[in-house]
């Protein structure tokens, strides 16, 4: 009796424990988050979750990015049509130095005043050629008045016809005297003038002035030297108003590379900054050991920041094309991936792999992997990582 009702129990109570285990399944399957919220890539943040105000996410933009970029090493060098190199026109003592090294001139500002006996030579020169001028002004006067008075004479038949033409050649000569001494005084006067002396002055000091504006950049003279060799350079001036860049670029690119094209230059005095310039020229000859070709260009520095030997980089892009560019900071690198959170609804994020290409000024290229349109995060991708 007691073995029936145990059965029966137990057949009473089987069917109310599979109804209780298939409820509690039911609730579970329910109370479970969507597909999409368990992989892992995705990660789903409520709306009034206080991370999404910590969240910015900005869509990308699509750029010129190079197709293809040399980079080379570069140095700053004086652009050599704006040097001029100070050398003394005549031998003589140095009185005086007017400027210092580092100094800025002004075009015909005076460098140094020099005492040559040359100087006394030019004006003596100069005054010893009026002299020859006004004796044969005099002689002129004569030999055109002794050919008037032989002509009357002549035509009185007072005198022969070989008379005349002796007078005639002796005014023609005259007259050449004339000339010759006039081209010499014209001679003296221009020297004077380009020394920088007045005509009529003994003992005067010859000046030097600076033939362009710019900075002293050499100063090989002092006061008390004598100088006679004219060739040699005393002040140096450079103009760094523009300034060069020479980069050496290999061999097997150089055909991308053509005058007139604009180029970036990163110099290491200026971290994160980038200057522009335009391609000169292109060196003639290849250097045979490194197998590179010397590239010029020139960069503006009227504010006076680029000093020549200063060393950096130079980018020069080949054609462009159009690809997604992001903010370097929604960039993500993990476990040799790179990555970036893309937003695909308000509050919802799936964590991609990218290609990275070229950098473009701040931003960053990419080739693969992201669409211009998209929205990535650039700001507080920690939370989202924290979260995944």
């Amino acid at each position: 009796m007691i073995h029936r009702r145990t059965l029966f129990s137990l057949g009473v109570l089987f069917p109310a424990f599979l109804s209780l285990s298939c409820g509690s399944r039911n609730a579970v399957v329910e109370s479970a988050p969507p597909a999409a919220a368990s992989d892992p890539a995705r990660i789903v943040l409520p709306a009034d979750s206080p991370q999404l105000t910590k969240i910015r996410v900005e869509t990308v933009s699509a750029a010129d990015v190079p197709a293809k970029e040399i980079v080379a090493p570069g140095k700053i060098e004086s652009n050599p049509n704006r040097i001029a190199h100070v050398v003394l026109p005549v031998a003589g003592r140095v009185a005086s130095v007017l400027v210092k090294v580092g100094d800025f001139v002004q075009q015909g500002a005076p460098l140094l005043r020099l005492e040559s006996p040359d100087v006394d030579a030019a004006v003596s020169t100069y005054l010893q050629g009026q002299g020859s001028v006004a004796q044969a002004t005099a002689a002129l006067r004569k030999a055109n008045a002794d050919l008037e008075r032989i002509r009357d004479l002549y035509e009185h038949s007072a005198i022969a016809r070989k008379e005349v033409l002796n007078a005639e050649i002796a005014a023609a000569q005259a007259q050449s005297v004339l000339d010759q001494a006039t081209a010499s005084v014209q001679q003296s006067q221009r020297r004077l003038q380009i020394l920088g002396l007045t005509p009529d002055k003994f003992a005067q000091q010859l000046t030097l002035s600076a033939p362009l504006s710019g900075r002293i950049t050499e100063l090989t003279v002092a006061p008390g030297e004598f100088r006679n060799d004219l060739s040699a350079s005393l002040i140096t001036i450079a103009d760094l108003s523009s300034v060069w860049i020479a980069a050496d670029v290999p061999e097997s690119e150089i055909r991308f590379v053509h005058p007139g094209e604009r180029i970036e230059i990163e110099l290491t005095a200026f971290p994160g900054e980038t200057f522009h310039g335009r391609i000169l020229r292109l060196a003639d000859m290849v250097d045979p050991q490194a197998r590179t070709i010397r590239v010029r260009a020139e960069l503006d520095n009227t504010q006076g920041r680029l000093r020549p030997e200063m060393f950096g980089r130079v980018r020069h892009a080949g054609g462009t094309q159009q690809l997604p560019v992001v903010d370097e900071s929604a960039v993500l690198r993990r476990d040799a991936k790179t990555l970036v959170y893309v937003e695909e609804s308000p509050g919802r994020f799936v964590e991609r792999e990218v290609t990275l290409g070229l950098r473009v000024g701040r931003k960053l290229s990419v080739t693969s992997g992201l669409q211009a349109g998209e929205r990535v995060v650039v700001e507080g991708s920690i939370y989202l990582r924290n979260g995944s």
